[in-house]
């Protein structure tokens, strides 16, 4: 469980340096507000994640599809970091 947990606090360091960066959209828009919401949403699912013992799949495929939709391919650190959370997590996860 702590690799895992160390995976989700990869995640979000990673969209602490996206922020700092002043990461934009693959449309152009500042990354911000997404970064924003993306930082909340890993910090609940750790906190599930690491209670029941295993990463949502639901949650976890909804979050990469809504970020590969924003994210520019230049920017593939942030999903490597989920990729991190899926093979840290107990097998089961996509």
């Amino acid at each position: 469980m702590s690799e895992l947990g160390s995976a989700f606090d990869a995640a979000i360091d990673q969209v602490g340096k996206c922020k700092k960066a002043g990461m934009m959209t693959v449309s152009g828009e500042s990354a911000t507000p997404k970064l924003d919401q993306l930082e909340q949403d890993l910090g609940a699912e750790r906190t599930r994640a690491l209670t029941r013992g295993a990463v949502d799949r639901e949650w976890f495929q909804t979050t990469v599809r809504s970020l590969v939709e924003w994210v520019p391919e230049t920017e593939l650190a942030l999903i490597a970091a989920l990729g991190r959370i899926a093979r840290a997590a107990p097998p089961g996860l996509p």
